[in-house]
């Protein structure tokens, strides 16, 4: 059993991340279904991987039913946890081309727990309807119509599902670019009219604690946190804005004395930026080094 945990922990990992948006959650559900197979002759795990995500899925999907009531008092947005990710096999860092966007999880927020188990399982593992729907217990005919009540609930096309779809680092270096000049008409000229802004403090840190929408509002928010930031970064304990590959996306780190403070993620559609994500609760960043 230990070689079939080595095997597909990252798998299970990756299939829990994306269904909860929580890594915490993500590394539970792993261990609990692993715990579980201890109790199973191997003989009968004549397909392992489909079995395991049987299994993964099932938790996980317990999880995301539990977990909605907590999310609903919740203060202010609730945004999905920020993991690394690279060309590594460890654990808790996935293959960025094998994973959502995070402006892809953010939207699955939107989802019930069935049509983001079918949504994940068919866009980010890559799973056939007829699988889908044996490891959900669901006809094929349902588990098509569920995914097509997603893909509707989200708004999004058939590119902007994977890796793919996200902004490049080099645009990203643009819009930080002006961001960090102050220039007001440059930043809004890469906003979208209805821009939405969304702010996760988790009521431990400041943070919006409302949608920030339209262009205007969310230029002018972003602008008033450039104005907090140091000039010199040596002056005022190490302040350090950079880029890195977070959650299948260029993500936009803030450090202060080392720590991080905050991660931005932009989400494009047709062009400009539709959705900015900033995670600040502290719980939510400590992988994040």
């Amino acid at each position: 059993m230990i070689e079939l945990y080595e095997q597909y922990r990252g798998l299970m990992f990756r299939l829990a991340y994306q269904l909860t948006g929580s890594a915490a959650d993500a590394e539970d559900a792993v261990q609990d279904v692993f715990v579980k197979v201890q109790s199973i002759d191997p003989d009968r795990l004549k397909e392992p991987k489909a079995y395991l995500c049987k299994m993964i899925t099932n938790r996980c999907l317990d999880l995301l039913r539990s977990a909605r009531k907590r999310r609903e008092q919740y203060v202010g947005p609730w945004l999905p946890e920020p993991i690394p990710t690279m060309d590594d096999d460890s654990f808790e860092v996935v293959v960025r081309n094998d994973l959502l966007s995070y402006a892809i999880l953010a939207l699955l927020e939107r989802l019930s727990a069935a049509e983001r188990a079918v949504f994940v399982l068919r866009e980010a593992m890559g799973f056939d309807y007829p699988t889908i729907a044996g490891l959900i217990d669901k006809s094929e005919l349902n588990c098509r119509k569920l995914m097509s009540r997603a893909r509707g609930k989200m708004g999004v096309s058939e590119e902007e599902l994977i890796g793919k779809g996200c902004i490049g680092e080099e645009w990203v270096q643009q819009f930080l670019a002006a961001l960090s000049l102050g220039k007001v008409d440059k930043v809004l000229s890469m906003l979208a009219e209805d821009a939405v802004l969304l702010s996760d403090g988790g009521g431990k840190v400041t943070a919006a604690i409302n949608p920030i929408v339209t262009s205007d509002r969310v230029a002018r928010f972003l602008l008033g946190i450039r104005r907090n930031w140091p000039q010199n970064a040596e002056e005022e304990g190490g302040f350090a804005v950079e880029l890195a590959p977070i959650s299948g996306q260029t993500g936009i780190i803030i450090r202060s004395n080392g720590v991080v403070q905050s991660v931005f993620f932009l989400d494009m559609r047709q062009g400009k930026v539709q959705h900015i994500y900033i995670v600040r609760n502290p719980d939510k960043l400590t992988r994040i080094s």
